[in-house]
């Protein structure tokens, strides 16, 4: 679900580093440069990159720009491409029943654990270019005011594709906005330690 939607699971972040003003007007430049590119006419397995938040087919940000306001908002996409595992397991059963009848008719009884390893390889390429990848888009806001970040998924796989993704294109680093770091942020150095002994607990 998108941030504009009636319900949204979020991920909040603090920017840990200040950001200065120049770089907030760098931010479309940045976008463009990490902007994600299509795999449809590759056999990829995935490919990711930032998207115009209003619409997941502009990674040129024609649509509109990132500035909304004291907000900047746009979107990671990530396309992935999967194959079914019965279809893998076909059409590579028959890539080895046919190596097999190759190797007989060169009098050699088996194939080679080197070349079944070769032939999978061959198998899964040939099929991924077949596949046509799936996209996911997440949205992301960026409040320039307080410099909080929220990500449209709380997926830990996608939170740290994110995460990483974000530092690479901004060189800030994120934190995200658990219990236990907004607690660290309230208390005094030495009562951190405190925190780090904390037990969970069921609560009846």
């Amino acid at each position: 679900m998108g941030i504009l939607s009636s319900s949204v699971s979020l991920t909040r972040y603090r920017i840990v580093e200040n950001v200065p003003d120049e770089l907030v007007s760098e931010v479309p430049q940045r976008l463009k440069s990490n902007a994600f590119r299509e795999i449809d006419q590759t056999s990829d397995e995935r490919s990711f990159g930032w998207v115009c938040f209003d619409d997941l087919l502009d990674n040129q940000w024609h649509t509109a720009s990132p500035h909304k306001g004291h907000y900047l908002a746009f979107a990671l996409r990530l396309d992935t491409r999967r194959i079914p595992p019965a279809v893998m397991k076909k059409y590579l059963r028959l890539a080895l029943e046919e190596a097999r009848r190759e190797q007989e008719s060169r009098g050699r009884k088996i194939v080679t654990r080197d070349h079944k390893a070769e032939i999978k390889d061959r198998v899964k390429q040939t099929l991924m270019g077949k596949t046509l990848p799936v996209p996911a888009v997440f949205d992301v806001v960026w409040d320039v005011s307080s410099h909080l970040v929220y990500l449209g998924s709380v997926s830990p796989k996608v939170r740290q594709l994110f995460e990483d993704q974000f530092t690479q294109s901004f060189d800030l680093s994120l934190e995200p906005q658990t219990p236990y770091f907004l607690a660290a942020s309230l208390v005094k150095e030495h009562e951190k330690k405190m925190l780090d002994e904390v037990e969970a607990s069921i609560m009846a």
